[in-house]
Order: C-alpha cells, then sequence, then structure tokens
C-alpha cells in the first residue's frame, strides 16, 4: 500500500549518520515496529514524529521527504 504521493527517505540519510532502526527507536520512544513499518513504506510517521526524526539525524525535514508521483 502506498501512502499518498510523498514517502519517508530514509535508508541513505541513516546509513549516512551510522543509524540503526533500533536506535532511532528507541531515541524516539518507538515501537521498533512502528520504525519498521516507516522503513518498509506500510505506514508514515506524523509530522510531528518527521521533525523529530529530523532534529535527531540532524537534517533539514525536506531532506527526510522525497516525491514519488509518476506524471
Amino acid at each position: 500500500m502506498q501512502y499518498g504521493e510523498f514517502e519517508l527517505y530514509k535508508g541513505s540519510i541513516w546509513q549516512e549518520k551510522g543509524i540503526m532502526s533500533k536506535w532511532l527507536a528507541k531515541t524516539l520512544q518507538k515501537d521498533p515496529a512502528t520504525v519498521s513499518k516507516w522503513c518498509n513504506n506500510h505506514s508514515q510517521p506524523d509530522l510531528y514524529t518527521l521533525a523529530r526524526i529530523a532534529e535527531v539525524l540532524d537534517v533539514d525535514i525536506h531532506r527526510l521527504i522525497c516525491h514519488t508521483k509518476e506524471e
């Protein structure tokens, strides 16, 4: 199931920073299964959580979102 026109841009940023999804889940106080769903694009974080992810990763929030709409 695709969620809208955007999906969380996660893999390369996480890899650049050397961050594991388990660490991110612990830092955000989220269930690891929830973070896994974000990684697999089965669900998306709310905007507050997306902003927290950007803060934790020390990146601009725009970098976490990529446009996936095909024209």
